[in-house]
């Protein structure tokens, strides 16, 4: 446990609500004073990225369990309390969140002219639920958080987002909807019991890692925690969402859809539905791990048919998030750090693509990759970036990506060389629809008009794509500063997981061994 806090007030709830006390005092800004609503949005989230960064340097790379920890009752008769705290894995979720929201808040500078107020309040509202999802231990404080993210990225979508914004942000709320019910239902199903085995009431998650759930139950109870995660990764069947969601979202919606939100999908994995059914996931590892390749082949395949270019960079995230699942699901040290570390990775590539198509989009109103053409010319500073982040994407050595998919392969390998063959090609592809997009936009003679009086990067944009480009440089060459942080908490997560499952296959024996010896003894009654 490490004390830490903001003006008196614990790290972790300084974070989560800060933001919303920002936009509680942008409601009392008329709606006509934008530039003071602007600022003020950008001095939150910024008094937020300082205050999240001491959490790396005050965390402790070798102590066990979590750390910064909150606890309080709530409702104690009813075993919910106000349980927080963070390890090596969602330390770094979390600087990513905060990061990314001043990146969001800076690229809509410009990009927002209508309801500038309501645009800037619904996105701190955002950055409280997905820091407090990333914190929360206790299940119900937890699944509060998860459903407050869909209320403000379902405004996002629906009022600011394109011609078809309707459509996709009833989509998006209805998939995820669906699968939080059900992952509802397994919390109570779990909470009961849990009391019935222990007498305690209690959504307290370390507690209920103790619990010993027979095989056949963990099956059911993990399917709809699983499906409720799979559906936010997204994993393929269940990503059908996505691109609609991405194509329809105003840019800063679908940096922070892509660099945060899709994560909670393999964050709730990774805290929650492995650690809880260990046994169940263990056995679901075939099914998951097909669906994770079927994932990385048919995103990259699709993509490379998408004539827009926001509809394939979405695509493309159904590709690098089955690479994170394969890794998550190789169970061991390779796999989970390398899918942890490309989580982080998807965040500033995907989250840098998706700010490239923003700025391009502002100045042509047009995504299609047909109408560009020759771009590098009259845009230069615009063209280095553009290619940077493009070689991160395709994971080339001296990028983030780089380290991130060759963990993953590596663990894929050692967990089962078909999965990992499989999943080479996924490199191949993305390398091959990535380049031939990088290449008709920038490249070629300009035959649009419209081309040749386009304007170069302003600082603004500079300032934020430097930022992006930073990291994927940083993340690429020493990412030994992050694997230091979640070294502890991986192996104590494999640990945790490898425990659990051997004692639910003993539990299983015995069980079935007691079973038996009753069997026979009836039996043997039935015949004197």
């Amino acid at each position: 446990m490490t004390e830490f806090s903001v003006f008196g007030i614990p790290i972790l709830t300084f974070l989560i609500f800060f933001p919303l006390l920002g936009a509680v005092l942008l409601l009392f800004v008329k709606r006509e004073n934008t530039l003071l609503i602007k600022a003020g949005a950008l001095i939150f989230s910024l008094f937020e990225l300082f205050a999240s960064v001491p959490l790396f340097y005050k965390f402790s790379n070798t102590a066990k369990g979590m750390q910064f920890v909150e606890k309080a009752d709530w409702f104690p008769d009813w075993g919910i309390g106000y349980y927080l705290g963070i390890d090596g894995i969602s330390l770094l979720l979390v600087l990513l969140t905060t990061f990314l929201t001043v990146i969001c808040v800076l690229c809509s500078w410009k990009a927002i002219e209508d309801k500038v107020k309501e645009y800037y309040i619904t996105f701190l509202f955002l950055e409280t639920a997905m820091i407090g999802t990333l914190c929360a231990l206790d299940l119900v404080l937890f699944y509060i958080f998860w459903e407050l993210m869909l209320i403000p990225m379902y405004l996002l979508i629906g009022i600011w987002g394109g011609p078809n914004r309707i459509y996709a942000a009833i989509k998006f709320f209805l998939f995820t909807m669906a699968g939080s019910v059900l992952m509802l239902v397994a919390i109570l199903y779990l909470y009961f019991y849990y009391y019935n085995q222990s007498g305690i009431y209690t959504f307290n998650v370390m507690e209920l890692y103790k619990a010993s759930i027979p095989i056949a139950k963990q099956y059911w109870l993990f399917a709809a925690f699983a499906l409720s995660f799979a559906i936010k990764v997204p994993m393929f069947p269940v990503h059908t969402w996505l691109p609609d969601a991405h194509t329809e979202a105003p840019t800063a919606g679908s940096v922070i859809l892509a660099g945060v939100l899709l994560k909670m999908g393999t964050y709730g994995f990774i805290r929650f539905a492995i650690p809880l059914f260990p046994a169940a996931a263990i056995d679901a590892v075939p099914l998951m791990s097909i669906l994770a390749v079927i994932g990385i082949i048919y995103g990259a395949i699709v993509s490379m048919m998408q004539p827009d270019l926001k509809r394939l960079i979405a695509f493309s995230s159904v590709s690098h998030l089955g690479y994170v699942m394969l890794g998550i699901f190789a169970f061991n040290m390779q796999g989970v750090q390398g899918g942890i570390y490309q989580m982080l990775n998807h965040g500033i590539s995907t989250g840098g693509l998706f700010l490239i198509v923003g700025m391009i989009y502002e100045r042509r109103h047009t995504r299609m990759i047909s109408d560009f053409g020759g771009i590098s010319k009259v845009m230069p500073i615009f063209a280095v970036f553009f290619m940077i982040i493009t070689l991160s994407s395709i994971a080339l050595p001296g990028t983030n990506g780089f380290v991130g998919e060759f963990l993953i392969l590596l663990g894929a390998f050692k967990a089962n060389t078909v999965y990992g063959v499989l999943a080479t090609t996924g490199v191949i592809l993305g390398a091959v629809y990535m380049l031939w997009m990088f290449q008709r936009v920038m490249f070629g003679v300009i035959t649009k008009d419209a081309n040749r009086e386009l304007k170069d990067l302003e600082g603004r944009e500079i300032t934020i794509l430097c930022c992006m480009v930073f990291f994927i440089i940083l993340m690429g060459v020493y990412p030994k500063m992050f694997f230091n942080k979640m070294d502890t908490s991986v192996a104590e997560y494999l640990s945790l997981v490898k425990n659990r499952n051997a004692q639910a296959r003993m539990l299983e024996q015995n069980t079935g061994a007691t079973a038996k010896v009753a069997t026979e003894a009836t039996n043997t009654n039935m015949t004197r």
